[in-house]
Parts: structure tokens; sequence; C-alpha cells
């Protein structure tokens, strides 16, 4: 008897990469860019994240908005390393690469108006 396969959905690792970025300390949110053609067809896209998978490895596009007062560098490689751990331990795949692309701050006065 085979042990048969399995197979992960992309909005497994979608979940997996944004649940791990809304995580990592100094970061407020993630970015909702606008929808676009390309955006309307990939069933590969969440609000801020956009998961790929070539040739078995996991290649993962982040966009974040942060808050005020943290060190940008500091939290774009939090966010790689802890988005990368997050997959190859929850599913076992290799991540190729983690982009990060920071969209924007949170300052305090701009989240009150």
């Amino acid at each position: 008897m085979s042990d048969g396969k399995t197979t992960i959905a992309p909005e497994v690792l979608n979940t997996i990469a944004r649940l791990t970025a809304l995580g990592v300390p100094g970061v407020s949110r993630l970015y909702a860019t606008p929808i676009g053609v390309n955006r309307l067809f990939a069933h590969n896209y969440s609000e801020g994240v956009r998961v790929e998978v070539i040739d078995d490895a996991v290649y993962v596009n982040l966009h974040v908005v942060l808050k005020n007062d943290v060190n940008i560098r500091e939290v774009a490689r939090n966010i790689q390393g802890q988005v990368s751990r997050a997959i190859e331990e929850t599913v076992g795949m290799k991540v190729g690469r983690v982009n990060v692309q920071i969209e924007d701050i949170d300052y305090p006065e701009e989240r009150e108006s």
C-alpha cells in the first residue's frame, strides 16, 4: 500500500506568511495593494502577501506597514527570518527567498485622524 500524496494549497502558505509577519514586533499591518488584472487571477495572492512555489521552493513577497520608532532594517530581517522558519517548520518546504517591501510607517497622529 502506498502512503499517498500530500498537496499544500498556496492559500495555506499565504496564511502562514501573513500571520507570522503580523506577529513580528514593529509590524503594524499588511499593505493592501490596489487590485490589478494580475491580482484578480492570482490564486496565490492575499492582501499584502504573494507566494510562489518554484522548483519545490517557496518565494514570498510581503508588503508591510511598520510602526513608528522601530529599526526598519531589524524589523525587515526579523520578518524574513520568522516567515522563512514558520514555513519550513510547518509544511517542511524549502524557502528560496522572503522579500519585504516597506510601504509606509504608521504614526499615532495618522491613525487617530
